[in-house]
């Protein structure tokens, strides 16, 4: 009598946890907001066309290019009047001499040239730092893509897990109606079961958080809905370590905006040494004398940048524009290093995570599914205990989730091998 109204007792709270993992279902899957795609290619494309960090390198970009015609411009004018020997009652009108001149500084050939080089290459620089930073976008879009497809596939596994579990709990349920089985393998899949339910929160709350990143990427509200991203890719990567590098050579913004960089510092260390010769400044005057014939007249002067005593500040600023030159180029020689070491590293871990993926699909999970079967079937017939059959099922579903880690993991590097590259590798 006891025996069956523990039977019961224990029948009622397994019910129970089963409906209410049926109500937290339904409420998972119930949203009253329609999700919208989560086609990658779109949601790169909105994130371009969206996000505020792009708007505002595109804005210095645009400011750098407004650069370029002042350099090249000449300075303003000068407009004067000058009046001599004016009278004491300060008549002008009866001063003996007014002068009117206007004065223009022409620097020497080829300074404004090299001026609006160096802000050429500015301006170019800036260009190569809004593909960076885009490429950058590009990369972060895709890390959070995929760190919201294996939220969703966690929380797809969890599901399944629970379910095989309630299938679990009906054998054992089963067993013991019929004096073959024990309360303590029912016992141990409630409590199993409920450890369950105690994880979904947080398998949710990563998801929610991977939803938020996207949507903030993509300057959205971080509650705005996302249908389930799709699975990454499973191929093997082949491109080769030379082949990447002169990739990046030729797409990588970071590697041009260096380049540039030199060439900026030549054109500076050119226009620091033509500021060796003067500048000639031409003034053209009306003269206007009181009761006498009235004038034109001209002067014409230039200054003296190799006087002894001022020529020492154009020689620093030679040697600053040459330090200058020497740093842009190690700064390259530098950057073409990183370059050639993060490839390296970012193509080593890519094919790491794809030989684990593989291993797992073709090895790992199949004899961890297997390893269920057999669980199953000798729980069924006494020959194996429940908590090997619990076991079986938690390092089935764990591998799963590894594997699509390791498939998420290849995505992401990819992702950071693209953006060190400076372009797509699909």
């Amino acid at each position: 009598m006891k025996k069956t109204t523990r039977c019961r007792h224990v029948i009622v709270a397994l019910m129970c946890v089963m409906v209410l993992s049926g109500e937290l279902s339904k409420a998972q899957d119930t949203d009253p907001s329609p999700p919208t795609s989560t086609s990658l290619p779109d949601l790169i494309r909105q994130a371009l066309e969206r996000n505020p960090e792009i708007a505002a390198v595109r804005k210095q970009q645009e400011a750098a290019t407004q650069r370029i015609a002042q350099a090249r411009s000449l300075d303003d004018p000068t407009l004067s009047v000058q009046w001599w020997n004016a009278p004491e009652s300060f008549n002008l009108g009866r001063a003996e001499n007014t002068i009117i001149g206007l004065s223009q500084k022409f620097p020497f050939p080829g300074k404004l040239a090299l001026k609006e080089g160096v802000a050429s290459r500015s301006a170019d620089m800036t260009e190569q730092a809004v593909r960076a930073k885009e490429r950058d976008l590009i990369a972060r879009v895709k890390q959070a893509y995929f760190d919201l497809f294996l939220a969703h596939k966690a929380i797809q596994i969890h599901h399944e897990q629970m379910d095989l579990l309630v299938q679990f709990v009906e054998i054992a349920t089963a067993k013991f109606r019929v004096g073959k089985g024990s309360q303590v393998d029912v016992l141990k899949a409630q409590v199993e079961l409920s450890s369950l339910h105690q994880q979904l929160p947080v398998l949710e709350q990563r998801r929610d958080t991977a939803q938020a990143k996207l949507n903030e990427l993509m300057d959205r509200d971080p509650h705005f809905p996302l249908a389930p991203p799709h699975a990454p890719r499973e191929a093997r990567f082949d491109r080769d370590l030379v082949d990447l590098y002169n990739a990046a050579v030729a797409a990588r913004p970071e590697l041009k905006a260096a380049g540039l960089a030199v060439q900026r510092n030549e054109q500076s260390h050119a226009l620091a040494r033509r500021e060796y010769y003067p500048d000639i400044n031409v003034d053209v005057q009306r003269w206007q004398n009181f009761q006498a014939n009235n004038g034109f007249g001209a002067v014409l002067s230039i200054n003296l940048p190799f006087a002894f005593w001022t020529k020492p500040k154009y020689d620093a600023a030679v040697q600053e524009a040459a330090a200058g030159v020497a740093a842009a180029r190690a700064d390259l020689h530098s950057l073409e290093n990183l370059t050639r070491f993060q490839i390296r590293d970012l193509l080593a871990k890519v094919r790491a995570s794809w030989e684990v993926a593989l291993l797992y699909r073709t090895t790992v999970l199949p004899q961890a599914e297997q390893g269920v079967a057999a669980a199953r079937a000798g729980y069924r017939a006494g020959k194996t205990s429940f908590l090997d059959l619990i076991e079986a099922d938690r390092a089935w579903r764990g591998f799963q989730l590894e594997y699509h880690r390791a498939l998420v993991d290849r995505e992401q590097r990819l992702a950071e091998l693209e953006q060190v590259i400076g372009a797509d590798l699909s």
